[in-house]
């Protein structure tokens, strides 16, 4: 038995708080690492110790094992929980934290090295008698073999790395004419991401399920499942939408995969907990894609199925201690999670930055969010701010409680993916358990944002009016707010709606205040304040409520579940404002990683001009018409915000 009484996480956000959590739980002292841009971080905030191991990029922080391990000895820490990402599945990062006397909280750096593979990982589940998809792992990685091998494979086949993941180094090839390149890509993205451009071929299985078995694993030889997981809904290989059981399985097929997930972990003698990930076709078969050596971001709907704290199983198990079960617990009712992201679905999911006004998510969920009022979301680290998650007794109601928890997330300051989710768990399909990987692209239009209708932008717009006058409403106030010597004449507001005018006019009359959007009228007979909460009554008695958040000429507003971006228009235009002709602006925060123009260059439309990077993405900002580079504002390595101007390009 090994005493573990203060725990090192070497990770951050709320994968951070959710593994201190526990520990504070087991009476266990916790310490956060943290970069710079995390120094005020709720992390950071809720840790017994906290030590500063470098600047915000994440190679020279959280991937840095000697300051990690400089940080624990500093601490005098026992363990390091590596939570996910970041050093997570490092070899080498665990065989140093072992090295320096320290318990690493997953399995060993030999088993982490032997399933780090895919390639190695799809050998030892053949061996183990798992089935495997048909396809190609040999060492001979030539050009010539691996056009080979595919041919005998059979189109369409899939280009994949053996190393890391993410959907990075993977290519799908649908026929011959395409596979040469398709290999070159794939290694030459392989050998940048991974420092690794070992490929494996497989046969691509149309339209997949993506299953995954939690297992765990104690040093005295026991090795247990704990029923599976469907991740089937992804966008670029990530999971958006996670549950506990899967729609899919019945008791013969969840067996079947529990059973070969049990084989695999014994045959490598995994200790701790991981996850044997798997896919199924659309006709029942089921086939080894990988191994996850950590905790994975869905782990809490295994809790809530099975009752069972994955984080305290890790540490028990690190401390030397036996599992005390044979078999899992049975399940109990459903799970869903979803992953709450700062992100923009209907632009192509690219990552949003700013300050977070307000963060609050209602009870009827557990939610595990890295992110508080006031959290400045950055550039530097993944876009995840963390889960929501629902637990009912059928899939159904765990759809419709998650559902109407996002509806009623209120985190005012960024656009997030908050509300696709929500039409996600509304989609007949999902409904229907009809899932598999391409769900997202399936059913885009049906997912897609829609404008809202004129109705729904009355309400928020007379919220927001409303708000403003319940504002400046002081209660010794000579005059009511709105009030004018010339009573026949509208008060007047202009807000920005996106692209769009939302002109609006009120005055405040005898019974109430009349308001004017769009042609019609609405007569407001009551209202108040409470907190951001702004009620109204309508003159038929229909009382609405709404959220409004203000920072300067910025405010955001949630009505029935969409939140609304408005932007009061200044009275009197500033001095010399205007749009530069030509000009192409920044669509996202981000640093500037390639600028492919120069001044004075002729361009095409279309043609690539500076590519930024944000949140582990590139965004290429393209020519939108045809002619001539006249400026350029920006250089390599500078960090922009959106809408920032970075060139002009005219005819």
């Amino acid at each position: 038995m090994r005493a573990i009484d203060k725990v090192l996480i070497a990770n951050r956000g709320e994968i951070a708080l959710r593994v201190m959590r526990t520990c504070r739980q087991m009476g266990i002292a916790t310490v956060a690492v943290y970069s710079d841009a995390d120094a005020d971080a709720p992390f950071v905030r809720f840790a017994d110790e906290a030590v500063r191991i470098g600047p915000p990029p994440a190679r020279e922080s959280y991937l840095v094992t000697n300051a990690i391990l400089d940080a624990a000895r500093q601490t005098g820490a026992h363990a390091i929980h590596p939570g996910y990402g970041f050093l997570s599945e490092n070899a080498g990062f665990a065989e140093a934290v072992a090295d320096a006397g320290l318990v690493f909280i997953g399995p060993s750096a030999e088993v982490i090295g032997k399933l780090g593979s895919k390639q190695a990982a799809k050998r030892i589940a053949r061996a183990a008698g798992v089935p495997t998809v048909p396809g190609y792992d040999g060492d001979d990685q030539s050009a010539a073999t691996l056009v080979a091998e595919a041919a005998k494979i059979g189109f369409p086949v899939l280009v994949k790395a053996s190393a890391g993941g993410g959907g990075r180094g993977m290519r799908i090839v649908r026929d011959a004419g395409g596979l040469a390149d398709a290999i070159e890509r794939a290694r030459g993205e392989a050998a940048t991401a991974f420092g690794d451009d070992t490929l494996l071929l497989e046969r691509y299985v149309d339209r997949p399920r993506h299953i995954e078995i939690q297992i765990l694993g104690d040093s005295h030889g026991n090795v247990v499942h704990l029923w599976e997981r469907e991740c089937s809904i992804q966008r670029r290989h990530q999971k958006v939408v996670e549950e506990a059981p899967s729609p899919a399985l019945d008791p013969e097929r969840r067996a079947a995969m529990g059973k070969a997930a049990v084989e695999l972990g014994r045959a490598v003698g995994y200790v701790g907990a991981g996850t044997v990930e798997f896919i199924a076709d659309q006709q029942g078969a089921f086939y080894f894609l990988e191994v996850n050596t950590r905790l994975q971001v869905e782990h809490p709907v295994t809790e809530l199925t099975t009752g069972l704290d994955l984080v305290r199983e890790q540490i028990r198990i690190a401390r030397g201690e036996r599992l005390g079960y044979d078999a899992a617990p049975p399940q109990r009712g459903w799970a869903i999670e979803v992953r709450l992201c700062a992100e923009d679905p209907d632009r192509d999911y690219l990552p949003t930055a700013g300050t977070l006004h307000a963060v609050e998510i209602p009870p009827t969920v557990r939610a595990d969010i890295g992110v508080v009022a006031g959290s400045e979301v950055g550039i530097h680290y993944d876009s995840m701010l963390g889960k929501l998650i629902a637990h009912a007794p059928t899939r159904g109601e765990a759809a419709q409680v998650l559902r109407r928890a996002l509806d009623e997330t209120w985190m005012p300051g960024l656009v997030t993916n908050r509300e696709q989710l929500s039409r996600i768990l509304a989609h007949p399909a999902f409904l229907a358990g009809e899932l598999d990987t391409h769900f997202l692209e399936t059913h885009a239009g049906e997912l897609a944002g829609r404008t809202p209708g004129l109705d729904r932008v009355r309400v928020a717009a007379v919220g927001l009016a409303l708000h403003g006058i319940a504002s400046r409403a002081p209660d010794d106030a000579l005059a009511p707010p709105g009030w004018r010597n010339v009573p026949f004449a509208d008060q007047t507001l202009a807000f920005k709606l996106g692209d769009a005018d939302v002109p609006l006019g009120y005055r405040v009359v005898a019974d109430g205040v009349e308001l004017r959007l769009g042609g019609k009228t609405t007569k407001v007979t009551r209202h108040g304040l409470d907190g951001d909460r702004l009620w109204f009554v309508e003159h038929l008695g229909h009382r609405r409520s709404v959220r409004v958040a203000r920072a300067g000429a910025k405010a955001w507003v949630l009505s029935e579940g969409t939140l609304f971006h408005f932007v009061e228009e200044p009275r009197f235009a500033e001095p010399g404002a205007r749009t530069v002709a030509g000009g192409l602006i920044a669509p996202m925060p981000g640093k500037v990683v390639k600028v492919l123009v120069t001044t004075g260059e002729v361009v095409v439309q279309g043609a690539a001009l500076v590519v930024l990077e944000a949140m582990k993405m590139e965004h290429t900002v393209r020519a939108t018409g045809a002619g001539t580079v006249r400026a350029l504002h920006v250089a390599v390595g500078d960090q922009v915000d959106a809408d920032r101007l970075l060139a002009v390009v005219t005819g």
